[in-house]
């Protein structure tokens, strides 16, 4: 990463410290607030927190109760397998999506088989929008996904979206081919946190402007991150030369939130 390039509207992170060491599970805390310079809440509207997750294989959390908050779990490799206390026995992929709307309660367990291969996903965890609202889970599947394009992961409830959260965050991932660049979705009134899972980017500035010419932006590596504060067109990502996987939030910073989440607050 490369703060120095930052321009006005993009905020930069390096690889959050935030660690927990459990063992066979461990976890790493990216704040989206923490970009921001004198931001006085480690979330970013009602983006509250986004946990990157290693499970080792045969490794179990046992069940447990999340309440008052949103929480996605994008899976881009291996399986995480999931149960609770409504019967659900599900396995989330690559190709599926399990969404759990805590709401005033859900429990739930989480597990790896010792044949499983070792996991590192995404969980995301998204204020609602209301206290105590009806829990619930959606589990499915993903569409496929298409080189160098966004594909929408998961909306706000009421939209046509088979995966919604319930608050103000769209969710976009996209797997970008060396060099490949794609401009960031654009939602009136949006922010946007950019997380870089795997390989590099750069984001902001025009990667086909001459050397003479303004390319302003940030360098991205793994697991770093920048929130885009707005205004004017929304800014491009163009992979390194490795490739990447980026993961975008689009969010309405200014959305109502409950912050009483077990984890996510």
């Amino acid at each position: 990463m490369e703060p120095t390039t930052a321009d006005r509207d993009l905020f930069p992170a390096p690889r959050s410290k935030v660690f927990q060491d459990q063992g066979k599970f461990r976890t790493r805390f990216n704040f989206p607030g923490r970009n921001l310079p004198d931001h006085d809440d480690h979330g970013y509207g009602p983006l509250s927190t986004v946990v990157e997750s290693f499970m080792d294989p045969g490794t179990l959390i046992r069940m447990h109760q999340h309440r008052d908050e949103e929480i996605v779990s994008w899976v881009p490799a291996g399986v995480m397998r999931h149960d609770d206390r409504e019967g659900n026995e599900l396995v989330t992929d690559p190709e599926h999506l399990l969404v759990m709307n805590a709401g005033a309660g859900f429990w739930h367990a989480e597990e790896t088989l010792a044949d499983d291969p070792p996991l590192r996903m995404l969980q995301i965890f998204v204020r609602p929008r209301e206290f105590g609202l009806e829990p619930g889970i959606q589990h499915g599947p993903l569409p496929d996904p298409e080189p160098n394009e966004w594909r929408r992961v998961f909306a706000p409830a009421g939209s046509d979206h088979p995966f919604t959260v319930r608050n103000a965050v769209d969710c976009f991932d996209a797997r970008l081919d060396a060099d490949a660049s794609a401009m960031l979705p654009e939602i009136e009134g949006r922010d946007a946190y950019v997380y870089v899972f795997e390989g590099s980017a750069g984001v902001g500035g025009d990667p086909a402007a001459d050397a003479d010419e303004s390319t302003e932006g940030v360098a991205l590596d793994k697991t770093e991150s920048v929130v885009w504060t707005g205004g004017g067109a929304p800014p491009t990502v163009t992979a390194g030369e490795e490739g990447a996987t980026v993961v975008a939030f689009l969010i309405d910073p200014d959305a109502p939130v409950t912050r009483q989440g077990t984890i996510g607050r």
